[in-house]
């Protein structure tokens, strides 16, 4: 079923658990997305990246959730990411989305702060969650790079955004990257600790990918509700592709479904978030 995301990381927050935020691409990962959520018994949040609108619009992907979803119990939130644009984002609520991400985190704070209520407003008045950005996750969604760099978050600045804008969730920087990393990156723990206890809504991780099982455990453990993950489902496929050797075109799809089921499963079992809706 589609829940909005804000209840669904406040019981993760409560519990200790994290969710995995998963970017689909097309239908065959996000039926696949779907699948392994109800397989594992475990929350998940089927996002679409602004950057990937090219591949996959937000009506198809609102469309194709409600049929995947219709029949699960799961609670599955349908989240567009790194929105950007405001037209974008708000194409996505009229879409079905149930929560959305007002990306302005390349702003000076301010900036962001004026953008972010003008989504909150909007978003909250027909219950859709909001996710925003403190501080900047390096790298641009998708692989590429923004040129800009990270920005660690401060946690005073994190606390005023809260408050001025009414968020429900809080991506911070805390040393991760999107896209692929040449090494396992260095965690801030000490920040991320320091803003937890500081911060009341749940707490978003961007560059899930790459950044060690160690590190994303501890992460949770001290304060992640939502982790996101893309760049490691697209390597799982290329590698188990390429062990398969030559393929048909349908062998192609199942072998690229199931690897971003073994992902996700993965990282559910690394969040503690299997098996835990009964």
């Amino acid at each position: 079923m589609l829940v909005n995301m804000k209840e669904m990381l406040q019981t993760a927050k409560a519990e200790g658990y994290g969710v995995i935020a998963a970017d689909a691409w097309n239908s065959t990962s996000l039926k696949a997305m779907v699948e392994i959520a109800e397989e594992k018994k475990a929350p998940i949040i089927l996002s679409l990246a602004e950057v990937h609108l090219p591949y996959f619009t937000a009506k198809e992907m609102a469309e194709l959730a409600k049929v995947y979803t219709k029949d699960t119990t799961i609670p599955m939130a349908l989240h567009f990411d790194h929105g950007m644009t405001f037209d974008e984002i708000v194409k996505a609520i009229h879409a079905g989305f149930t929560s959305v991400m007002m990306d302005a985190s390349a702003c000076d704070f301010e900036e962001n702060v004026r953008r972010t209520k003008e989504i909150v407003k909007i978003a909250h008045a027909v219950n859709v969650s909001v996710e925003a950005e403190i501080g900047h996750v390096g790298g641009a969604e998708g692989g590429g790079d923004d040129g800009l760099g990270s920005m660690l978050t401060d946690p005073a600045e994190a606390v005023r955004f809260v408050e001025e804008t009414g968020v429900d969730c809080l991506a911070v920087s805390v040393g991760t990257a999107h896209g692929l990393y040449k090494g396992v990156p260095k965690l801030d723990f000490e920040r991320l600790e320091e803003i937890a206890k500081v911060i009341s809504v749940p707490l978003v991780l961007h560059g899930g990918s790459g950044s060690g099982d160690e590190n994303l455990r501890k992460a949770v453990e001290l304060g992640i509700s939502k982790v996101n993950v893309f760049s490691d489902m697209l390597k799982t496929i290329e590698v188990n592709t390429e062990k398969a050797g030559e393929l048909f075109g349908l062998d192609r799809e199942e072998i690229a479904k199931e690897s971003v089921k073994e992902c996700i499963a993965h990282y559910m079992h690394v969040f503690k978030s299997e098996g835990v809706c009964k």
